[in-house]
Parts: structure tokens; sequence; C-alpha cells
């Protein structure tokens, strides 16, 4: 599960998706999303339009990566948790399996203890299903460039590898 360059099947987003919005129906929270390590929306709740998901997404990764960075500085092996406290709003921050970050939007009307309570429970249910999803060797995570060289690759800019 460390290595990020994977992709999920239908079948797996579908279930995700189910998940982040029942996380925000019963957190309260105005938004939900689960975002992979590159910055890549993975899954969304019904409610994140009027959010720029897409910059957020990128954002937050860039922020769980400084934070690494951080935590690696101070002997740590990683913060699994960030949160940041708006006037109105608020972003609660978690990493499951160290390569899906969860992002939490929400404001004043729920609290952070329940938000915590619900994200804890959520993180234990998306990782026994991420797990028995990938059990079967046919359903592991597969870096889809994993078969193209190097060579390959370069023969794709340079006109003259292509001619070979």
């Amino acid at each position: 599960m460390s290595d990020s360059s994977w992709i999920y099947d239908e079948k797996i987003i579908k279930r995700l998706e189910k998940e982040v919005e029942l996380l925000k129906n019963e957190s309260g929270a105005t938004a939900a999303f689960l975002v992979d390590k590159n910055g890549q929306p993975v899954a969304t709740s019904t409610s994140v339009s009027e959010y720029d998901t897409t910059s957020i997404a990128a954002l937050v990764a860039g922020n769980v990566a400084a934070t690494d960075g951080l935590a690696k500085l101070l002997g740590e092996k990683e913060f699994s948790l960030l949160f940041h406290e708006g006037e109105n709003e608020h972003v609660h921050i978690s990493l499951i399996f160290n390569v899906i970050i969860l992002v939490v939007i929400f404001d004043e009307s729920t609290s952070l203890g329940l938000i915590r309570l619900r994200v804890k429970k959520f993180i234990t249910k998306i990782e026994e299903f991420l797990k028995s999803s990938f059990q079967d060797t046919d359903n592991h995570p597969k870096n889809i460039f994993g078969d193209i060289t190097d060579d390959e690759i370069e023969g794709l800019f340079d006109p003259k590898e292509s001619e070979q």
C-alpha cells in the first residue's frame, strides 16, 4: 500500500464515494473527499461542488508533503492528522495507509470531537475495505507504467529512437 501510482477500479471508487458521503452525513461536515498523495481527487461527497476540489486536493497534498518533511526533522515517522481552524470553516486532514488523504471540511454547526470520532470510525472501515480489496492478487494495486522501460519512454520523444 505504499505505492501511490495505482488505480482504483470502479467498484472500489463507488464504495469509497458511498463511505465518504456517509462520513459527511454522520459527522455534519459540509464536505468530505479522498485525495491521493499526488493531489488527485479519488472520491468525493455530493456537496463538494461549492469548493474548488482540484485546487484543495493539490494544496492538501502539498501540505501533507511539507508536514512529512517536518515530521522527519523532528524524528517522527509521520503526522497522520492535520487540522486547520478558520473563522468560519475548518479542515481536518488524515492519512490512510500513508497513501490516501481524507479531507473533511466543516463549520461551527458541528464539533471537532464529532468529526474526530467519525473520522476514526471511517478510517478503520476504509483500511479494512482496502486490505480485503487487494488481498486477491488480481486486485493488487498496479503501476500502469510498470512494463514500460526508460528507453521506450525516451523513444516517444526522440524521433531517431522511434525510427529504429
